[in-house]
């Protein structure tokens, strides 16, 4: 091996060492781009201070359209997920649990599949673990504008919507428990009541 070859080749290596050992760190965020992992806290909007109906449609892992408008009148728990998630995967049976307790009241569940680059790893996903309500497969992430400035950082994300399709709650980053959910779900129920 030459000289010139044998450089580049140490060159190379010691680039590919620091880019390995980077991924190793435990600096959390993206630089300038004020990433804040989520952390699991409810974040509740006040009824007055609601924005307007979120805008989300898109065609689901099974190839069904789903709008999101076309629920308005139920309170709707919309989860972010990703199947290489590992809070993901951890909160789905809480979920799976809580959208059959709600089965017969005015509450729909929906994911939002991003990143899977298959709707198969996905469609697959969900049946391992039992879910039966839809998501939307959205590799690219571009249904999540439609939710404003209550769009999540990162998977997992669980908003709650009111009847009109507001976001009356955000959990960005794992939710802490099904009580913690139902809870959410219960009182924004009742604000109709």
């Amino acid at each position: 091996m030459s000289r010139v070859a044998r450089a580049v080749a140490v060159v190379a290596a010691a680039l590919a060492a620091v880019l390995l050992l980077s991924a190793c760190s435990g600096i959390e965020g993206t630089g300038d781009s004020d990433y804040v992992s989520g952390d699991g806290k409810v974040i509740e909007v006040a009824l007055d201070d609601r924005e307007a109906p979120v805008d989300v449609s898109g065609e689901t892992v099974q190839g069904d359209p789903l709008d999101l408008s076309d629920l308005r009148g139920k309170v709707v728990v919309l989860n972010v997920w990703w199947s290489g998630c590992g809070p993901c995967r951890t909160e789905m049976p809480m979920l799976v649990q809580a959208a059959a307790e709600y089965d017969d009241a005015d509450v729909a569940f929906v994911g939002i599949n991003i990143r899977d680059l298959a709707p198969e790893n996905a469609a697959a996903f969900e049946r391992d673990r039992g879910v039966d309500y839809p998501s939307i497969y959205d590799p690219g992430s571009e249904t999540l504008l439609g939710l404003g400035g209550y769009a999540p950082y990162a998977p997992p994300a669980t908003l709650v919507l009111d009847r009109e399709g507001r976001v009356a709650a955000l959990v960005n980053g794992p939710i802490p428990s099904r009580s913690t959910l139902t809870t959410v779900v219960d009182d924004t129920l009742a604000e109709d009541a």
